[in-house]
């Protein structure tokens, strides 16, 4: 296998026989006239709680809190889809057929490695295209895929959900398969979540799959503590956000004037995170010529994670051109895995 280096966004970085990574950014200009806007609409409205876009959780620290909340005692979720996953992928693969596996927010594909080797059991050919905003891990899981998977094509894009899913090359495989695990869509509120899943299956040719991974609603004995770790790992992920902002907009936040909690919401079946003022202050965003006032008390949501109940989600994939053709649980059903076919 060739190596090959990082380039600026708006180029491709590299293509061989075995590897093509593209970077689909529309542009970095639109880019950041859209991550201002969005934080300048989220901390100055009036009649709502303020509100942090959670992209901006993941600067390069703040990539690391969250793979360390992934190994936490409290955090259920990514232990538990895994554990789908080593149990049910050949039973998953076998209904695909062979299929190109697209993922969407592949970070470091460590899940979807339990796919490739269903496939490789089946003596599928292997194609993958992992879909992350960062083109730094997409680069560092492929080339590890590559020597880890010799047959492996692999064919990546830089880019938000929405600029890589317009940008798919033409499929080479009888079918193709969207992959959307961790519950990454529960932190989509519905208006956005609408909109993605309908570009998916507008995306996708009749029989097709999209896999999606599901937090399912439970009590919130067990979900309120996997948002609220003892060891305050989340509470530093959250915190580590304005000081992301302080990066990006020549701001001055200070994380420690402000308390994390997570909660749960019963009327929308969702946790909802919040960081709340301890006290009256100001903040500062020079590039933006932005001043904020904090009163006390006063909270700024910075993510929503949906939890689904199984039939109300198979009448809203029907809804959306998807035929809901199994579910996998774990033996508890906190978690399930759905895969669906484009009617």
């Amino acid at each position: 296998m060739s190596t090959f280096s990082s380039t600026t966004q708006g180029h491709s970085s590299c293509s061989n026989e075995r590897l093509h990574i593209e970077y689909v950014n529309a542009s970095s200009h639109l880019t950041a006239t859209n991550d201002a806007e969005a934080v300048i609409e989220g901390l100055t409205r009036s009649r709502s709680r303020k509100t942090l876009p959670p992209q901006f959780f993941y600067d390069d620290k703040g990539s690391q809190l969250f793979e360390k909340i992934c190994t936490l005692p409290e955090y259920y979720p990514t232990r538990t889809e895994a554990w789908i996953l080593q149990t049910y992928a050949s039973e998953i693969v076998q209904k695909m057929g062979e299929c190109e596996l697209v993922e969407l927010g592949s970070g470091s594909s460590t899940k979807t490695r339990l796919l490739l080797d269903a496939c490789a059991r089946q003596n599928y050919p292997l194609r993958y295209l992992p879909i992350d905003v960062s083109g730094g891990i997409l680069q560092e899981s492929a080339k590890q895929l590559l020597q880890d998977y010799p047959t492996l094509k692999v064919y990546g894009l830089v880019g938000t959900y929405e600029q890589a899913l317009a940008k798919l090359p033409p499929v080479s495989l009888p079918h193709r398969a969207i992959c959307f695990l961790g519950s990454t869509l529960g932190n989509f509120y519905p208006e956005e979540c609408d909109r993605l899943l309908e570009q998916m299956a507008a995306t996708l040719n009749t029989g097709d799959f999209v896999l999606l991974g599901l937090d399912l609603d439970k009590s919130p004995a067990i979900l309120e503590p996997a948002y609220n770790d003892s060891q305050g790992v989340t509470a530093a992920f959250n915190r580590n956000m304005l000081s992301h902002l302080n990066w990006r907009f020549g701001g001055n936040f200070d994380p420690d004037l402000f308390d994390y909690e997570g909660r749960y919401n019963p009327e929308k079946s969702q946790m909802e995170m919040y960081l709340t003022a301890r006290q009256s202050h100001q903040v500062r965003l020079e590039k933006l010529d932005l001043t904020v006032e904090f009163s006390p008390g006063e909270a700024i949501l910075t993510e929503i994670s949906r939890k689904f109940n199984v039939d109300r989600t198979e009448n809203y994939l029907r809804d959306r051109g998807l035929s809901l053709i199994q579910t996998w649980h774990d033996p508890q059903k906190w978690f399930g895995l759905l895969l669906s076919q484009v009617l």
